[in-house]
């Protein structure tokens, strides 16, 4: 039996960052390794009619003031020093979403995950301007000419939305969604859950 983790993945949220960040461990302690998966989160917030929590819990009377605690005691738990929020939050994510796809053809979309995510939510980057996106890939040793001409291609752009339908068809509703083969988990909170689910199915393969 063959263990597939993947991960559904847009830039947007803070918490795709998390996860990114904890995923290394959980890979060196199963072994399994993930694919990440590109998809528009705002496309699945339409396809869904869904929100952001910011957006989602307004007006909830304490809800978004517990949700601001509960990251922080993530972020001191995980000792993720690093991070901040980024500053122009929330942030069109498309030109960076589409150049992930990018990537991925070209074989470097973990590298190019690394780099983005970092340049979101540690260096609080305004990605959704073409100026600093091209600045920021070229930083990074990407050949930015390729990249911001290629996301305007048909192909490119009509890869992502069959990533994003496809993600929903298979019961997305946002971001971080992992699937442990058929097996949906939903947010940073989970990820526990998904490494028992990884070790549950190793045992049933082995077995």
């Amino acid at each position: 039996m063959t263990i597939s983790a993947q991960l559904h993945i847009d830039v947007a949220s803070p918490n795709i960052y998390f996860c990114h960040k904890l995923i290394p461990q959980i890979e060196q302690r199963t072994g399994v390794t993930f694919e990440y998966f590109p998809v528009l989160l705002g496309g699945i917030f339409k396809l869904t009619n869904n929100q952001a929590p910011f957006l989602t819990y307004k007006g909830v009377k304490n809800k978004n003031e517990y949700r601001t605690l509960e990251m922080q005691r993530f972020i001191r738990d995980h000792n993720m020093t690093d991070y901040r929020m980024n500053s122009h939050f929330p942030i069109n994510t498309v030109m960076a979403m589409r150049g992930a796809i990018v990537a991925e053809e070209d074989g470097f979309l973990i590298e190019y995950f690394d780099a983005i995510l970092g340049d979101m939510w540690e260096r609080s980057l305004k990605l959704d301007d073409p100026d600093v996106f091209y600045q920021a890939l070229k930083s990074h040793g990407f050949d930015a000419d390729k990249i911001t001409s290629r996301i305007q291609d048909t192909d490119i752009k009509q890869k992502l939305l069959e990533n994003t339908t496809a993600s929903v068809e298979r019961g997305t509703f946002g971001c971080p969604t992992i699937f442990i083969n058929d097996e949906i988990f939903f947010g940073k909170e989970t990820l526990p859950a998904v490494e028992q689910e990884i070790h549950r199915q190793l045992e049933l393969a082995s077995s």
